[in-house]
C-alpha cells in the first residue's frame, strides 16, 4: 500500500500538489492536511520506536546455559524454510558454545506441512550433531504466545532452567521476548538473521504485530 501511494504521487505529482495548494487555501482543508501531517509523523515517530525496540532485543545476550526455545516457522516437506533455518543456525551456535543447555523446539503442524515444525527443527539439530536428549519438541503450538506459552509448560515439567534464549529472527526478537516477560520467563536472543529479499515484508508485517500487542 505504501509503495503504492508512492508510485500514484510519482506519476500524478503536479495534480496532487495542485491539490494540496486548494485545500490549504480553505480553513478545513488547513485543518485536514494538519491532522494527516501529524499522523504521518506520529507514524514515522513509532516506527522508529520499534525499529529501535527491535534492534535492542536482538542484542540482549541470555545467560549462560540457558535452555534455549526455538521458534517455529514454515516447513516445506520436511526441510526448514529460509527463515526457519536461520533460527536453527542461531540456535545451533548457542548450543554449541553452551553445552549444558537443553533445547525446546516449538511449532505444530500446518496444513500444508507432512510432518510438525517441532520435528522438521528436531532432525535438523540432530542431524548438525545436538544429542537427541537435549531436545524437547513441543507441537502443537500455532503462535508465537503458544510456543513460548506450551515451551514454558515443558520448562516447568522437566525441570529445565527457566533462564531463556529465545531462538529465532532478529526482527521478531521484540515482540518474542514482551511475551516472555508476560510470562514471566528471563530471557536473551540467540538471534538469527534475516534474508536481505524477505526482511521488508517481515519487518513491515511485524511492525504491525507489534503495534498489535501493545494495543492488546
Amino acid at each position: 500500500m505504501f509503495c503504492i501511494c508512492v508510485i500514484l504521487y510519482a506519476l500524478f505529482q503536479p495534480t496532487v500538489h495542485r491539490l494540496l495548494r486548494v485545500c490549504w487555501q480553505k480553513r478545513i482543508g488547513k485543518i485536514i492536511l494538519s491532522i494527516l501531517a501529524a499522523g504521518i509523523l506520529l507514524g514515522i515517530a513509532l516506527v522508529i520506536v520499534m525499529t529501535i525496540l527491535m534492534i535492542k532485543a536482538a542484542n540482549t545476550k541470555p545467560a549462560s546455559n540457558a535452555t534455549v526455545i526455538v521458534l517455529g516457522c514454515k516447513v516445506y516437506g520436511e526441510r526448514p524454510s529460509i527463515t526457519l533455518e536461520e533460527r536453527l543456525k542461531a540456535a545451533l551456535e548457542y548450543l554449541n558454545a553452551n553445552p549444558d543447555s537443553a533445547c525446546i523446539v516449538s511449532g505444530g503442524q500446518g496444513v500444508d506441512e507432512t510432518i510438525s515444525e517441532a520435528e522438521c527443527m528436531y532432525l535438523y539439530l540432530v542431524n548438525n550433531g545436538i544429542a537427541s536428549d537435549r531436545i524437547y519438541k513441543e507441537d502443537k503450538s500455532t503462535t508465537t504466545r503458544e510456543n513460548l506459552a506450551f515451551s514454558y509448560e515443558i520448562i516447568k515439567e522437566q525441570g529445565l532452567k527457566e533462564q531463556i534464549a529465545i531462538a529465532t529472527n532478529n526482527f521478531h526478537e521484540y515482540r518474542a521476548g514482551r511475551i516472555a516477560d508476560s510470562l514471566g520467563l528471563e530471557h536473551g536472543a540467540a538471534s538469527g538473521d534475516t534474508a536481505l529479499w524477505l526482511l521488508p515484508t517481515y519487518y513491515a508485517r511485524e511492525l504491525f504485530a507489534i503495534l498489535y500487542e501493545w494495543v492488546f
